[in-house]
């Protein structure tokens, strides 16, 4: 009876965070009640939430998300037309396990990999 899951992970500044989020990848803020420490952006079908963390090391965090989408080359185009940068190992191509996928580090160097099956 599971129904979703929104991932929570670490932001340093909820302002660059949120700012990432809207700006860059088209996210809406969610939520009728604005907490300093918490933050909850959602695009199309899903949320992700994130809880303010100001010693975090971006260089050793391991904060990940899976996304799947159904219309990865328009997702993928629309980044890069917006200049969004793109990991730099995570480049759109087609992955062994059958699913077409590239990859997006936030500010706070959360790995943000989007697939699309392809059967």
């Amino acid at each position: 009876m599971l129904t979703s899951i929104n991932p929570k992970l670490p932001m340093r500044d909820k302002a660059r965070t949120k700012s990432y989020y809207v700006e860059s990848l088209g996210f809406k803020e969610f939520g009728a009640v604005d907490y300093p420490d918490y933050l909850m952006v959602e695009k199309d079908e899903i949320q992700i939430h994130f809880f303010l963390y100001k010693a975090l090391n971006p260089k050793e965090n391991y904060g990940q998300v899976y996304i799947r989408t159904n219309d990865i080359e328009t997702l993928y185009q629309s980044l890069l037309k917006n200049n969004v940068p793109i990991h730099p190992n995570g480049s759109l191509e087609i992955k062994p396990w059958g699913q077409k996928e590239f990859a997006l580090l936030d500010p706070d160097s959360n790995l943000l990999t989007f697939g699309e099956s392809l059967g």
